[in-house]
């Protein structure tokens, strides 16, 4: 088992029975989905990392780590991956403890391979968002950082929804400076109007 490239979406399958281990990987192969197997809790989080990307198919009864051990532990790491948990029929208060502690979704043994395939698939275009929403809130926090204390200014002013003379007279500045301001703003955001650019900054506000 080695592990993948960070930025390769997949499933991990963490169980430590070979024969549903097999199974499932064999299944989300045919699917055409990527998948590692884990045959233990123990073993997966020695090389989960926070860069991770896909989902995690969780065995709730294992020998050693339980799953829900494991879901605590990735929950401490704030992991970003959703974790569907696989129970034994009746286990319902260990769904319900697996959900409160953070699990993306449940499912008893013994599962129709459809419907779980549809719930990985679900899973994954869920981290699929998350990520692209984080890696958008991330680039307008450095498109913000790389603001100048006074462009700071012109654009709280500017999203305050002040035309240029007023936030000239505000600032204490010519209007021809207001707009260079406001040009060089644009530009590191890489749009072409304040209206864009309020949008840009309040999907991620």
């Amino acid at each position: 088992m080695s592990a993948p490239e960070p930025a390769a979406p997949g499933v991990h399958v963490v169980d430590d029975d070979p024969a549903v281990r097999d199974s499932l990987g064999w299944l989300f192969r045919t699917r055409g989905l990527p998948v590692t197997v884990w045959d233990s809790g123990e073993a997966f989080l020695a090389a989960w990392r926070p860069g991770w990307r896909g989902c995690v198919v969780l065995d709730v009864r294992m020998t050693g780590l339980s799953g829900l051990d494991v879901l605590d532990r990735l929950k401490a790491q704030n992991a970003a991956q959703p974790v569907i948990v696989l129970t034994g029929h009746g286990d319902v208060p260990i769904a319900v403890q697996a959900l409160k502690n953070g699990a993306h979704d449940f499912l008893e043994k013994p599962f129709d391979a459809d419907d779980l395939v549809g719930r990985v698939v679900a899973a994954l275009e869920l981290e699929s968002r998350r990520h692209d929403e984080t890696r958008a809130a991330q680039g307008v926090a450095d498109r913000l950082a790389s603001l100048s204390a006074r462009e700071q200014e012109v654009l709280d002013l500017l999203l305050a929804g002040l035309m240029n003379k007023q936030i000239a007279d505000r600032l204490g500045i010519t209007m021809r400076t207001v707009e260079v301001h406001r040009a060089r703003i644009l530009e590191k955001f890489g749009v072409r109007s304040a209206v864009e650019l309020a949008h840009r900054i309040a999907k991620v506000r």
